[in-house]
């Protein structure tokens, strides 16, 4: 009995120290937004702006609900797999069965802290976050879905009398197309409901160091050097020698189901930006390193990819159409595709090889009057053929090796089994439609209700039994309040 006091007496204070930081956390905020006062610009923006001292405090973001439809279950929240998730025949339950869910997990905070701006020198930091995160498979394959999930958190400094701007932290990556030269918070995502987006978008958000110069308002170069993450097809997906070892699972602060490639440099992204005064256009590169390790011959094996890429923001008319296309294609850049194809398979003898692609996105922005917008996107991403065979040719390696068995993925079955639907993405196919309606605005801030529509179709590579193809179509409705912006 007096152990069982003893642990009480400690749970209440504890209970109590709980309460006393919730009280002090609550009341810093409080005398900080108490004792703080409005930026005289506020009003104009439509930001709500707080001057704490001599830091000035933007919030944004909104609240969300939304609703998705599936004809072919996935068992995915609001962002949809475009690759493996999408069932084929085999899968009884999920290829005929649909799929509902309410989700208001894309809801966004942001907060800006801008210091003062001193003989054309400033700072600044960004905080951006959403509630997608996956704890228990949570990754940093192409986003960060770790909780409490960063979508982008930086600090930034810049220089205005030589045009630099030097960024610490997570943010898109600098292959992602923006709307302004290559400032940060100026990055041109699909308007998609979807937290996904769509085929053929470019983009990670992931750690990174960053400069970028600025030669005029017209040409700016940037390097970037970001978080690796390597996509090894291996496993299930892909025939992998015993001797090779391409993966390890995490430990710490990383969540021990993921596995984590062997990455060893970053990856290197360097960009020209050009803004001849009709347009925006874009130009940059790719370098990525991978390795794997032979565990027989106790000895790593590294090889090299990457890619070149462009893209283009065109106003056909101003104000009114849009037209935005970006193109990227190389060796090892599947990750940077939102359909997610593997960048390296391994050979026979356990080293790597780059698996050649291509991802294209073109898209129409179309603004009637202020409150409507309506979009189009049509995407693709592809891969090729990276396959090889043991010295007697009976058995396939690598990616998309025509002795893998697909026989089973069209025969209906209550017990599908991988081995006989190895079925490797060949190219990922997308079209979207969707529009934006915008029918409060005032000074409670803005009120949208969003439609989207998409029809995927995965392609395979050819194997025993043929070259099955499936599809997924989707619906989603999103209801959002910006209480910050009008």
């Amino acid at each position: 009995m007096s152990m069982l006091k003893k642990s009480g007496t400690r749970a209440q204070r504890g209970h109590r120290r709980g309460r006393l930081v919730s009280l002090a956390v609550f009341a810093t905020i409080g005398v900080t937004l108490a004792g703080g006062t409005r930026a005289a610009d506020s009003a104009a923006s439509g930001v709500p702006q707080w001057q704490a001292g001599p830091v000035t405090l933007s919030f944004g973001g909104y609240t969300a609900l939304e609703t998705v439809y599936r004809n072919r279950y996935e068992g995915t929240d609001i962002g949809s797999d475009y690759n493996t998730k999408i069932p084929f025949p085999d899968q009884t339950t999920t290829y005929n069965t649909s799929e509902f869910r309410e989700s208001a997990r894309q809801s966004r905070l942001t907060i800006l802290a801008q210091g003062p701006k001193s003989d054309g020198l400033s700072a600044e930091g960004y905080f951006e976050m959403d509630f997608l995160g996956d704890a228990q498979n949570a990754n940093s394959n192409e986003s960060n879905s770790y909780t409490p999930r960063v979508r982008n958190i930086y600090g930034l400094f810049r220089d205005s009398n030589n045009g630099l701007y030097v960024l610490a932290g997570q943010n898109w990556s600098l292959a992602t197309l923006n709307r302004t030269m290559m400032n940060p918070r100026s990055e041109i995502t699909p308007l998609t409901i979807d937290s996904q987006y769509a085929t053929g978008f470019n983009w990670t958000r992931n750690p990174q160091l960053r400069i970028v110069k600025s030669f005029n308002s017209q040409l700016a170069l940037g390097l970037s050097l970001e978080s690796p993450q390597a996509q090894v097809c291996a496993s299930s997906s892909c025939n992998t020698p015993g001797t090779a070892v391409t993966n390890v699972a995490g430990t710490q602060q990383l969540v021990s189901a993921s596995s984590l490639a062997l990455d060893f440099m970053p990856d290197v992204v360097i960009k020209a930006v050009a803004e001849p005064g009709f347009g925006h256009f874009e130009l940059f590169g790719l370098g990525r390193g991978f390795r794997d390790r032979n565990s027989t011959l106790g000895q790593n094996n590294t090889t090299y990819g990457g890619g070149i890429g462009g893209s283009a923001l065109l106003p056909l008319v101003p104000n009114m159409l849009e037209f935005q296309g970006s193109i990227l294609v190389g060796s090892g850049i599947g990750r940077y595709g939102t359909s997610q194809l593997p960048d390296v398979a391994v050979r026979p003898d356990s080293t790597l090889v780059g698996i050649r692609g291509l991802d294209a996105l073109v898209g129409l922005i179309y603004k009637p009057t202020a409150p409507w917008t309506f979009y189009a996107y049509a995407g693709v991403e592809t891969a090729d053929s990276a396959a090889y065979t043991n010295a007697a040719g009976t058995v396939g390696y690598g990616y998309g090796s025509p002795l893998y068995n697909n026989s089973g993925c069209t025969v209906t079955t209550s017990s599908p089994s991988s081995s006989n639907c190895i079925a490797n993405t060949k190219s990922i196919e997308q079209g979207v439609l969707g529009t934006w309606w915008k029918y409060y605005q005032g000074q409670m801030g803005n009120l949208q209700l969003g439609l989207q529509a998409s029809y995927t179709k995965r392609n395979t590579f050819a194997g025993i039994g043929g070259d099955p193809s499936t599809n997924l179509s989707v619906v989603m409705v999103s209801l959002r309040y910006y209480p910050y912006q009008r």
